[in-house]
Order: structure tokens, then C-alpha cells, then sequence
């Protein structure tokens, strides 16, 4: 197989995305450890079938800063020149020390991790946690991409009006950081990664964004018409979007994690999420395809949508979905899951 190698501009910066962006969370053991040899693998395989610049997405928040430090060292060890990479930074958690059993963060999601992380969404948290970031890569990669990452979560810790405001006001500050950087050269577009598309959209008002990373949001079990009228409207202002989380973290591919929380079976609303999927499971081996390919293909079908970002714990799966890219499912597929309800039945895009 070629490499994958068309792409499309990211906004108006003249960064040229390719249509795979990938993901790197398996390298800070999200839900289980990897072997050094995997993590290689996995990035090895990121450039022997994507022509260079190859885009990946991370964060601090990953493993504590783990997957930074994986990808600094997994580059250098693979000769990458700085060139040959775009990295996306999603920035408001900072590395700390590790002074409890387990890491705070998150709890049950990270494993065998050496450090804590806690989050700092302000002016002077994102200065720190960009200069971090730069530091775990170890000095030789940039982040030419930064965002702040899970706004809404910073904004949903608020109980009252005046709190949510402060938070409002924390956010548009690291924002303005963000900006900073951005005019003084060092970082080439600024984005936003949230779960929840509203805080996307509200902060949009106030933020001039060159793109934005939907997750666990845009994906073929929920894809609600506003959210399908806000891609419109950021696509006529050029601000790019980036799909993510396709999967609901692994429940569409088998895993009982849905959004990042582990599902209890004997709860009515985990009940319905599972019917959803036995339905659907049912479609994809009716026709014979991997609920996986579906799940990419649908999150990368409005035309408003760049590029899907997809992380694996598997190196040889990125040759799979890169070849995914150049795929297209048979029509009658569609029309299936149009007509049993799994996608809304004036969905234009398949």
C-alpha cells in the first residue's frame, strides 16, 4: 500500500492536514501498560504509511505526561526531523508529583503511572504547562498546535453563577496566553478539545479559533442536527474541525467504558446503550464490515470534518485505518442503519 498522502488546510494557517490524525493517549497506558517495543511500533508505523508532516494529538493530561516524554524519545530514537511532524498539545493539566497511592486524576482510567497531574486552565497555567510540554518532548520537537483542553470539565466543576463566570473568565485568560504565543511565533494555531460541543461553540464567540476537536461527540450514535448546523457554520469561517473519540472510548469496539466511564449492566441507562449496540453489531456483520470501519467512516463524512483523529494500542492496526482513508461502504449499509434508527433518517452526508 502508497502511502496516505492528500490533505487539507487547517483553517487559514497553511498547515496541510492529512485526513488521519493520530491519537496518543495508548502511549500514556491509558487502561493498560504497553510495552516500549509497542510504543516504537506504534510510531514507527505512524510514518511508514503517512506521508510527512504526520499529524498526532496530545496532551499533558495523558499518563501525566508520560505519552510527551514516549514521543519525544520514540522520535529521536526513529531519526524523525522536526519537520517531519506536527504535534497538537492540548494544554491545562500539569505534570506534578506523584505524593498518593494512585494518581488523582481521573481514577481507573490511567494505570502504573510515576506521577500526578492536576489541572491549571489561567493565564499563568498555560504559559507553564506549554513550557512542560516542550521539556517532556526533551527539547528537539515543537507543539505547533495548542488548544486548552476539557473547558467543560473546568467549567462543570462551578456550583454557582458567580463560579462558573471566574471559570469563564480562567478560560478566556488561557486563551489569551494561547494568543501570546501564537504572535511571539511559537505555536502556529490555536484550537479547542472538548467532550462537549455547546462549550465549543460558546467559547467560539469569544475566541477566534483556527479549529476545534469534537469528542465522543460527532460519532454515528449521536450526531444531533445543532451540532450538525454549528460544523456548518465553523466551516463557513474556516475554522476546521477534527473528529475524535468515534468510538464513545471504546464501547462501539466492545469495551464496557463509554465516554471514559465504566458502565454498570444492571443500570437502565447502560441497558439502552448496550441494546444500541447489539443493534448495530448486528447491521456490520449483516454486511460484513468491522463496526470499527463504520465508526470512522461515518465520524469523517460531513464535509465540514478535516480529519479524524484515531489512536490504537496495536501498531499494526494503523495500516488498517490508513487504508480506511481511501475506503468507501457500500450505500445499502447506510440505508440500513438509516432505516432501523441508528442514524437519523435526513442525515445527508452518507
Amino acid at each position: 500500500m502508497e502511502k496516505l498522502q492528500y490533505k487539507a488546510e487547517l483553517g487559514k494557517t497553511g498547515l496541510m492536514m492529512p485526513p488521519i490524525i493520530f491519537g496518543t493517549s495508548a502511549l500514556g497506558n491509558l487502561y493498560k501498560v504497553l510495552t516500549d517495543d509497542t510504543k516504537l511500533g506504534i510510531m514507527y508505523n505512524w510514518f511508514k504509511w503517512v506521508d510527512a508532516p504526520v499529524v498526532i494529538d496530545t496532551a499533558g493530561k495523558y499518563g501525566a505526561g508520560l505519552a510527551l516524554e514516549v514521543i519525544g524519545n520514540g522520535l529521536r530514537t526513529l531519526g524523525i526531523k522536526p519537520e517531519d511532524i506536527i504535534i497538537s498539545n492540548k494544554l491545562g493539566w500539569l505534570r506534578t508529583e506523584l505524593i498518593t497511592a494512585e494518581p488523582t486524576f481521573e481514577t481507573g482510567v490511567w494505570v502504573d503511572l510515576k506521577n500526578d497531574a492536576v489541572q491549571k486552565i489561567s493565564y499563568d497555567g498555560i504559559m507553564e504547562c506549554h513550557e512542560q510540554g516542550l521539556q517532556l518532548l526533551g527539547g528537539d520537537y515543537n507543539t505547533e498546535l495548542v488548544s486548552v483542553h476539557d473547558p467543560d470539565e473546568y467549567l462543570g466543576q462551578a456550583r454557582t453563577v458567580s463560579q462558573r463566570k471566574r471559570r469563564m473568565d480562567d478560560i478566556l485568560e488561557a486563551y489569551r496566553a494561547l494568543f501570546e504565543l501564537k504572535k511571539q511565533g511559537k505555536v502556529a494555531a490555536i484550537g479547542i478539545g472538548s467532550k462537549d460541543w455547546k462549550i465549543i461553540k460558546l467559547i467560539s464567540e469569544n475566541v477566534n479559533l483556527d479549529w476545534v476537536m469534537l469528542a465522543t461527540t460527532y460519532t454515528i450514535m449521536s450526531h444531533p442536527k445543532e451540532l450538525i448546523d454549528f460544523i456548518n457554520d465553523l466551516a463557513k469561517q474556516n475554522i476546521s474541525v477534527i473528529n475524535s473519540a468515534v468510538f464513545h472510548s471504546g464501547f462501539l469496539t466492545g469495551s464496557d467504558f463509554y465516554n471514559y466511564v465504566k458502565l454498570d449492566h444492571s443500570s437502565p441507562e447502560s441497558q439502552h446503550l448496550y441494546e444500541w449496540r447489539d443493534q448495530f453489531y448486528k447491521i456490520c456483520e449483516r454486511h460484513n464490515v468491522t463496526p470499527s470501519d463504520v465508526c470512522i467512516l461515518f465520524g469523517l463524512s460531513h464535509p465540514g470534518i478535516i480529519g479524524i483523529a484515531l489512536n490504537t494500542s496495536r501498531p499494526q492496526a494503523i495500516e488498517k485505518n490508513v487504508a480506511l482513508m481511501k475506503t468507501a461502504l457500500p450505500q445499502k449499509i447506510w440505508k440500513d442503519l438509516k432505516n432501523i434508527g441508528l442514524i437519523e433518517k435526513d442525515y445527508d452526508y452518507i
